[in-house]
């Protein structure tokens, strides 16, 4: 679908500037001096670490897709848009289609991707002891070692756990690896929110926690955001376990902070432009194929921004500067 895009601008006026001390924007007369200095610094020292190239559904346009680091930093981000991935969700899928998501996006006979199944293939369904019984037992690529393969809660819960997917190829290159965290925002709206790497699957997706947080349409089925969510991936930061909203916090915090915090990570989104993302046909990027796709109901701490043509202001806690 298409949405209205919000220029990358906005988003530096709302972290790099006088919003990190909690004022309105325009108060300092050297403020627009600085956050040009911090962004130039930011797109000058960035470098490419691959070109990953997004294939229409219908394979008839594709988009580029920039992966940047910084000099002394494994840590890797690049923008993207966001579909919403209901795996690891109790009631994710249903063999009536009554689930979160439509079962069409878990695979098909003989290849399901996104639900657990016997030796012969066929999709295990949940029994009474379980949390959905008659709903199949949905999986993310991160589980939980300890318990049965056939145990829903032995996955990562996309209707209450804010993760990311990557598509194994850019993880590979990268250096992550499930259960790594990663800080994601929506440069349309100013959110952000700590998050997880839990799912193997298509460049630019989210669980359906992590859209709430972000403020975006968070439906499986009809949700999600064709581009502006910049995500920060931290490589082997985590301990390839799933980790509670409360663990995903505290780790995530602390890596963003030794990283630089929330206004770099701003800075360095300001010249993304969609309009840019365009590619030939003659690059030599690396391909990917189209696939259908904290604490509680926290975006970092919850705050909140707004944006007019007057005044733009925010709160951003303590921890974050």
């Amino acid at each position: 679908m298409t949405r209205p895009r919000i220029v990358s601008f906005f988003v530096t006026l709302l972290f790099a500037g006088g919003v990190l001390s909690c004022q309105s924007v325009g108060t300092n007369d050297s403020e627009p001096t600085v956050r040009r200095k911090w962004a130039s610094s930011c797109a000058m020292a960035r470098s490419t670490l691959l070109n990953f190239v997004v294939w229409s559904r219908d394979r008839q346009r594709f988009h580029e897709v920039h992966i940047w680091q910084l000099p002394g930093s494994q840590a890797f981000f690049f923008v993207s848009g966001m579909t919403i991935d209901a795996d690891g969700a109790p009631n994710a899928y249903h063999p009536d289609d009554t689930g979160l998501d439509d079962v069409a996006n878990a695979g098909a006979p003989t290849h399901w991707d996104g639900i657990i199944t016997d030796r012969d293939g066929n999709p295990l369904i949940q029994g009474e002891s379980d949390p959905f019984p008659g709903y199949y037992i949905s999986c993310t690529s991160l589980s939980d070692q300890s318990k049965k393969f056939t145990d829903p809660t032995g996955y990562v819960d996309a209707s209450k756990i804010p993760y990311v997917v990557l598509p194994n190829d850019l993880a590979d290159r990268g250096g992550a690896r499930l259960g790594d965290f990663a800080v994601v925002m929506n440069l349309r709206n100013g959110k952000s929110s700590y998050a997880i790497y839990a799912d193997i699957g298509t460049m630019g997706e989210g669980s359906i926690a992590l859209a709430d947080n972000l403020g975006i349409r968070s439906d499986p089925r009809r949700g999600g955001q064709s581009d502006g969510i910049l995500y920060l991936v931290f490589p082997s930061s985590g301990n390839l376990q799933p980790r509670t909203i409360e663990e995903i916090q505290s780790e995530a915090q602390k890596l963003l902070h030794d990283w630089g915090g929330i206004g770099k990570l701003a800075s360095c989104a300001e010249n993304h432009n969609p309009a840019d993302n365009t590619a030939t046909r003659r690059s030599t990027s690396i391909f990917i194929n189209p696939v259908n796709q904290l604490r509680e109901n926290s975006s970092l701490d919850s705050f909140t921004s707004r944006i007019s043509s007057s005044n733009i202001s925010s709160a951003i806690p303590d921890a974050w500067r």
